[in-house]
C-alpha cells in the first residue's frame, strides 16, 4: 500500500494501493481534518488549499503554452514511443536528449540501484508530465509513482492512460506540489526529478522534502536541468524565456518565483541537506559537445548544459 498525508493538515489520509488501474470517482477523507481528497479521471488531486493561487496561476499560463507549443497527441503510439521518438516530429531535438539520458540511467545507473535496493524498488517521479518515465521504469521492473503539477489530458498525468493497456500492473498518479509531497515518511527508494528540478521555487526545501519521503539511505536523481558555469548566464536564460513568451503567447509565465537552473556552486551548496552528489554526463552527440565553443566563437551567451546527477542520501 502507498501511504497518504493530508496536504493541507499532514495529517494521515489513509492508503491507496500502489497499483492502479481504474479510472472511476472515489475518494478518501483526512481521520484529521476531515478535508476529502478526489480522485478524477485516474489522478489523485492532492494540491494543498494555501498557496493554491498561484500554483494555479503557473499551471493555467504553462499548460496554455504547451498546447498552443503543440504538445501531446490524439494518439497512443506516441506516448508509447517516448522518450526515443517524437512521432510529432514537433520536439525531436528535445526528445533526443530526454531519450540518451534515460538511456545513461537504464544502462548505468538503475542496474546498480536495483542491486542496492531490490527488484521492485519503489521510485517516486516528480515532475512527472504525461508519465512516460514512470511508464519506462515499470517496465524495467520498478514501481514508480508519478506525481505533477498538471493533470491535463494532453501533456499532464491524465495523458498515463495511454500506457494502462500495456502495463501488467499501472501507477498511482497524484496532482501535487514538489514541496508538499502528500505521502508518510519513508516509503520510496528513489526520487527522480526529470526535467523538473529546476521549477522548483527553493531547492532547498524541495530536497528536504524529498528526503523525509525516502527511506534511509535513500538516492535522488537531477535529469535535464539546465545548467550553467556562470549564474548570470541562467539568469541571462531566465529573461530570454520571459521575453520570448510575453512576444509569442501573450504571458510571461513568471507566476512562480521558479530557481529555472543550477550551476556548480548551488549543487555543491545542496549538499547542505544531508546529500553528496556525483555528476554523470551522457553523450548527446557532436554538435552538442561543440555548443559551448561555437557560443564562445560567436560571442554568443553561455549555452545550458545537462547532467544526471546522483545524490546518495546519508543515513
Amino acid at each position: 500500500m502507498l501511504w497518504l498525508r493530508c496536504p493541507d493538515c499532514a495529517g494521515n489520509a489513509g492508503s491507496i494501493s500502489h497499483h492502479d488501474d481504474d479510472e472511476s470517482f472515489t475518494w478518501i477523507r483526512c481521520v484529521c481534518c476531515g478535508v476529502e481528497i478526489h480522485k478524477k479521471r485516474g489522478v489523485w488531486r492532492m494540491l494543498a488549499a494555501s498557496g493554491r493561487k498561484n500554483i494555479e496561476s503557473f499551471v493555467r499560463d504553462y499548460e496554455e503554452i504547451r498546447r498552443r507549443e503543440g504538445r501531446g497527441s490524439a494518439h497512443p503510439a506516441f506516448y508509447l514511443a517516448l522518450p526515443f521518438a517524437d512521432l510529432t516530429g514537433r520536439f525531436s531535438g528535445q526528445w533526443l536528449i530526454r531519450g540518451r539520458s534515460y538511456r545513461f540511467l537504464e544502462r548505468s545507473i538503475l542496474p546498480r540501484l536495483q542491486v542496492r535496493y531490490g527488484q521492485g524498488l519503489r521510485v517516486l517521479d516528480i515532475g512527472a508530465g504525461n508519465g512516460w518515465l514512470s511508464y519506462r521504469l515499470a517496465l524495467a521492473g520498478c514501481r514508480p509513482v508519478a506525481v505533477d503539477l498538471c493533470s491535463n489530458a494532453f501533456d499532464g498525468l491524465e495523458a498515463a492512460r495511454h500506457y494502462a493497456p500495456v502495463l501488467a500492473e499501472f501507477f498511482p498518479r497524484i496532482e501535487a506540489n514538489m514541496d508538499q509531497l502528500p505521502f508518510e515518511d519513508a516509503q520510496f527508494h528513489v526520487a527522480i526529478f526529470n526535467a523538473s528540478f529546476h521549477y522548483s521555487t527553493d531547492y532547498d526545501r524541495t530536497l528536504r522534502e524529498v528526503i523525509r519521503c525516502l527511506r534511509p539511505g535513500g538516492t535522488v536523481l537531477i535529469i535535464d536541468s539546465p545548467t550553467y558555469r556562470l549564474a548570470a548566464s541562467g539568469e541571462r536564460m531566465r529573461a530570454e524565456r520571459h521575453e520570448q513568451f510575453q512576444a509569442h503567447f501573450g504571458m510571461r509565465s513568471d507566476a512562480l518565483a521558479t530557481q529555472d537552473f543550477l550551476t556548480p556552486d548551488m549543487l555543491n551548496g545542496l549538499s547542505a541537506t544531508g546529500i553528496d552528489w556525483t555528476t554523470h554526463r551522457a553523450w548527446y552527440g557532436i554538435r552538442w559537445w561543440l555548443r559551448p565553443w561555437i557560443a564562445k566563437m560567436k560571442r554568443r551567451r553561455e549555452p545550458s548544459q545537462f547532467y544526471l546527477y546522483e545524490g546518495q542520501v546519508r543515513a
